[in-house]
């Protein structure tokens, strides 16, 4: 291991940090060292950035890695300074070592686990390839062999086809042996790539947990000042702000079920016209009040077929990307029209679809690294301050829905995010009328129906028993699903069962309802739950099911569907 940090500060503390790990170092005074170092086959190279910063540096760096044979590709870690990633200057950001390609930054301070982590890995890479030399020389000792034999072979005809079968299984030995090699080598690399996606998780939860604190405050607060407001018009301000908060609380759960790839979709046609409209104070306030926002619509826009949670989400985060391009103000723009495709350009779809833009006139991105910003976990911002999981989201909704999406950008001109989603052949009825249909209404008097209530959680029990009162129905509940039975089977009726999917006692809310099922065809069943697998498992169950946190009206209406599919006996 070379240490190329003359300085008092990096040199002793990374041997010092290595040592313990027992790494074997060597510090070397001079550049030129260090190239010595590593045409003798130094197993890795650790160099502070102010020491190869100079143009005669960086030259005579390059010149010693351009000796290095084919196998050949020692691993360079640079010591930085913190924050130097994206910064203006030479030496600042990984740009200026394109030239590299076994290379890892590590900005100041420096972390021991970390570096000593990174240090395993790189030497781990480093003994792959000279195992990979090792093999290549083999073969070609084996291949030299092989035209050897050849030669001998043209007297020999008798034992020609033994001589050759044995040496074609000597060959192809070598051959696993060397793919056995390489998939070794691909698993060390997985292995780097889950520790990255690992860490990218641990902060992005550091996010949401800021993100939820900010949420109760308004939640907590609100609550503090609806006892002080005795103004009506103030009251309804704070419970509207609450009620925003608590859609943004589920907004972000749903974000981070879509990343973990556990959100089902439910796709569905929806009227952009009406999205839009909806949408338009959401987006707005995720904009600064430098930047104006504009929303362009075809006027015989068709509807599109995707799921309406993710789309917002989709749209969203496109919208919070232009943001954070545009530092300095400017504007983002919505466009939305129709659009056939004939099978040919880079998403090779074919058919009638709707065309989704979001546009700014932000500083634009780099075409180096335009390729890759639908990667997961890839960001150009600071650290802390984004986790790359934004446009990924965009992009696995877009393939998950049967769609495309892609990017068009030019420094300092602006990017623009281009969406392709299928049409919907027609919109639901419900979406089409526009007049305010009358409130769905529970068949008979509410008061005469009895409803279980299946909750382990206390605290949702209580509001989710004081919503069915409110309601006008009769309430009793169980914590978990064989209390539910128990009730059931000792006289205790009821006329619905409203039931958590997820709870303890070995028995789900699904089993439950599959039991009442056996036992009580034709009891109505509402499940609800704020775990993506209970929508999955409910829909593919035939079963209602009410996602969490779900309104008043949102409950009403769940349970006066379930109530007209099962009108009880009066």
């Amino acid at each position: 291991m070379l240490i190329l940090a003359p300085s008092r500060r990096d040199g002793p503390t990374v041997a010092a940090i290595l040592e313990r790990a027992g790494l074997a170092t060597q510090t070397v005074a001079t550049l030129a060292d260090l190239c010595r170092g590593v045409d003798e086959g130094a197993g890795a190279v650790v160099v502070v950035e102010e020491e190869v910063s100079p143009p005669t540096a960086m030259s005579m760096l390059q010149a010693c890695l351009a000796r290095q044979p084919a196998w050949s590709e020692p691993p360079i870690l640079v010591v930085t300074a913190s924050g130097s990633r994206g910064s203006a200057g030479f030496g600042r950001g990984s740009e200026h070592f394109a030239g590299f390609g076994n290379l890892v930054l590590l900005e100041r301070p420096l972390r021991s686990a970390t570096l000593v982590s990174t240090l395993h890995s790189a030497l781990r890479a480093r003994r792959r390839q000279y195992q990979v030399r090792d093999h290549l020389r083999e073969r070609e000792r084996v291949e030299a062999r092989l035209r050897a034999q050849e030669q001998e072979l043209r007297g020999l005809n008798e034992t020609l086809e033994e001589r050759v079968r044995e040496r074609t299984v000597e060959l192809e030995e070598a051959n696993r042996r060397l793919a056995a090699e390489m998939e070794q080598r691909q698993e060390a690399e997985r292995a780097l790539r889950q520790a990255q996606k690992m860490e990218a998780i641990g902060q992005l939860t550091g996010g949401v947990a800021h993100d939820f604190n900010n949420l109760l405050m308004v939640v907590s607060g609100g609550l503090d000042m609806l006892g002080r407001a005795p103004d009506p018009e103030r009251r309804e301000r704070i419970v509207s702000g609450m009620r925003q908060a608590v859609t943004r609380g589920a907004s972000l759960t749903r974000q981070m079920l879509a990343f973990s790839r556990r959100m089902s979709l439910a796709p569905e046609a929806i009227d952009l016209r009406a999205r839009f409209d909806d949408m338009r104070i959401l987006m707005a306030g995720a904009l600064r009040e430098d930047i104006a926002l504009e929303i362009e619509l075809a006027e015989d826009l068709w509807p599109v077929m995707a799921d309406q949670t993710q789309l917002e989400l989709a749209i969203l985060n496109t919208v919070v990307n232009a943001r954070d391009a545009m530092s300095q103000g400017g504007t983002v723009t919505i466009f939305a029209g129709n659009a056939r495709l004939d099978g040919r350009g880079e998403s090779r779809l074919a058919g009638e679809f709707v065309r989704i833009e979001v546009r700014d006139t932000g500083i634009g991105i780099a075409p180096d690294i335009l390729d890759r910003i639908f990667d997961p976990f890839f960001t150009t911002k600071e650290v802390g301050s984004g986790t790359g999981l934004g446009l990924s989201q965009v992009y696995g909704f877009a393939k998950q829905s049967g769609g495309h999406v892609k990017v068009r950008s030019r420094l300092w001109e602006g990017t623009r995010i281009i969406l392709h989603l299928p049409r919907a052949s027609s919109l639901p009825l419900a979406a089409a009328v526009e007049a305010s249909a009358p409130a769905i209404q529970v068949p008979g008097p509410k008061g005469e129906r009895r409803i279980l209530l299946v909750e382990d959680n206390d605290e949702v029990a209580e509001l989710a028993g004081q919503m069915l009162e409110g309601l006008g129905f009769t309430v009793r509940r169980a914590e978990s699903a064989p209390s539910a039975l128990a009730q059931l089977e000792n006289g205790h009726a009821a006329d619905l069962v409203f039931s958590d999917v997820v709870m303890p006692g070995g028995m789900s809310g699904i089993e439950l309802a599959r039991e009442l099922a056996r036992r009580r065809p034709g009891l109505p069943v509402v499940l609800t739950s704020g775990f993506s697998d209970g929508q999955r498992d409910g829909d593919a169950e035939g079963l209602r099911l009410l996602r969490k946190p779900y309104r008043l009206d949102e409950l009403e209406a769940a349970l006066a569907a379930a109530f007209g599919a099962h009108l009880p006996s009066s």
